[in-house]
């Protein structure tokens, strides 16, 4: 266990790294950021999400909350997600959940939560969405897999009905949005190939919030 005093030795051998091979590291880190990537993850401790991408500092925005979650009356991930299009002119959006995740596994226990009744509530809806399919998997452990795979695929869907979204879509193809799987078993990333423009397509009746027919 690393004590609370070592993080700063930890830091400054992480500068003393830095600087060693560019001088200019941090003179150019405290410039604009501009990065393509928009990363929405859980904040399970045991997924660091520029460190599995093999990114540095500056190439993703991310956002992390329990179960990678994308509700439309919370302000944080609405902002984020907000800033990251209109200010950052991000290119990807990536969801991202990962196998055995506690915010899934709590939703699928029928008991209160307190406070976290909720924010589960979201995964609940995504089982309730996707009850047959879910309820067919008769091995337990899949069937929690699964739903974590329609957790992001939801989540995924949140995102493509906002506003800012369709609208910066509609003037420059982008940003693209992208559902991912971490599996923490392994230390892959599953892609799970989401069909961004037919999903975007799809929801046009309802959702579109462009203003064109």
């Amino acid at each position: 266990m690393t004590s609370y005093e070592e993080l700063f030795e930890n830091n400054k051998k992480w500068i003393q790294k830095k600087t060693g091979t560019d001088a200019d590291f941090f003179k150019e880190l405290a410039g604009n950021q501009n990065p393509d990537y928009l990363y929405i993850g859980c904040s399970d401790s045991r997924v660091t999400a520029e460190e599995m991408m093999g990114l540095g500092p500056g190439e993703a925005f991310v956002h992390r909350n329990i179960a990678n979650l994308v509700n439309n009356v919370d302000l944080n991930v609405m902002s984020v997600i907000n800033y990251a299009i209109k200010n950052l002119g991000v290119k990807h959006i990536i969801v991202c959940g990962h196998y055995n995740c506690g915010g899934v596994k709590a939703a699928l226990q029928p008991k209160d939560m307190g406070i976290l009744n909720p924010w589960l509530r979201g995964i609940r809806d995504v089982y309730r969405l996707h009850q047959a399919e879910l309820n067919a998997i008769t091995d337990e452990h899949k069937r929690y897999d699964r739903l974590v795979e329609l957790n992001v695929y939801e989540q995924c869907v949140n995102v493509i009905k906002t506003a800012v979204l369709q609208l910066a879509y509609m003037r420059s193809g982008y940003p693209i949005v992208h559902g991912w799987v971490f599996d923490i078993r392994s230390g892959r990333i599953v892609d799970l190939n989401i069909d961004f423009e037919n999903i975007l397509k799809n929801i046009k009746d309802i959702y579109n919030l462009t203003g064109e027919q």
